[in-house]
């Protein structure tokens, strides 16, 4: 009977090795002084270690990384707290550097006792690849849809269709200050036509906007308010009255061709045909 639980035990023991060394992650084992008692099949494959230069050397001479040897390692944090810990960070596996998400998971024994920690680290490489894709793609689509554009010398216009968030908003503040700041702008129209509804927190970042762009010397007209905008102004009880508004694009750019000191006068063919 003995020996049968002892041969169930051993394959017990033996699966369990078969499956983490199957596992896609760098899994160390380390006990209180940092030596390595356990490594999984995956680390000496993938890092070109032999396993005699990793069982009983230390875990940062395996797996090393800026927080090594310091009070934000993991592997100490674990130790320390008793409880499992989740980190980002960039380990060097034999000479080569890789990102990583490290789960590192306290040791106890049966009475409760830290005697080591069991770290899980998987390389996010492709995650980070993935992620980085996502945000150019999110800039592109933020650039395309608040596009700042010279009409004139000295002129901006900042043409605004769709709906209109928080977070949109704070991309125009600062698509337009970098502009004026590049053009050296006097007037920037923000045409906003082909909004078709306001809340009050884009309201006062239309306001935050016009603001900020007199700090930096150019007037600011806000042009196409349409009717259930207008509405939808008043009875939220927004201020704008320090904002320059007008009709349409045709009236802002006027306005702003006037405040540059620029008079637009009809050709002689226009003059002609009434137009």
């Amino acid at each position: 009977m003995d020996n049968k639980i002892n041969m169930l035990q051993k394959i017990d023991k033996e699966l369990k090795e078969e499956i983490l060394d199957q596992l896609p992650a760098f899994i160390l084992a380390i006990n209180k002084d940092f030596d390595v008692i356990y490594a999984n099949r995956f680390i000496t494959t993938q890092g070109e270690i032999a396993p005699e230069n990793i069982i009983g050397h230390k875990c940062y001479e395996v797996l090393h990384s800026n927080c090594c040897k310091t009070k934000e390692c993991w592997m100490q944090r674990a130790l320390d707290s008793g409880r499992p810990v989740q980190s980002r960070g960039d380990v060097v596996l034999n000479g080569h550097q890789m990102p990583t998400m490290h789960y590192a998971s306290p040791l106890k024994d049966s009475e409760g006792n830290v005697r080591g920690v069991l770290e899980i680290a998987v390389d996010i490489t492709e995650q980070l690849q993935y992620e980085n894709k996502l945000k150019e793609q999110s800039n592109t689509i933020r650039q395309l849809a608040t596009p700042t554009i010279q009409l004139w010398d000295g002129v901006l216009v900042l043409p605004v269709v769709g709906v209109i968030d928080s977070m949109r908003a704070q991309y125009m503040m600062e698509s337009v200050l970098n502009k004026i700041q590049q053009t050296y702008a006097k007037v920037i129209i923000i045409d906003i036509q082909g909004v078709a509804a306001m809340d009050s927190a884009v309201a006062n970042h239309l306001i935050k906007i016009t603001k900020a762009t007199k700090l930096m010397g150019c007037e600011c007209i806000l042009s196409g308010i349409s009717p259930a905008v207008a509405q939808t102004i008043i009875h939220l009880g927004v201020e704008m009255s320090a904002i320059n508004t007008k009709a349409n694009l045709k009236d802002a750019l006027s306005t702003a061709l006037s405040l540059l000191g620029i008079e637009v006068k009809k050709s002689d063919s226009e003059a002609d045909s009434g137009t």
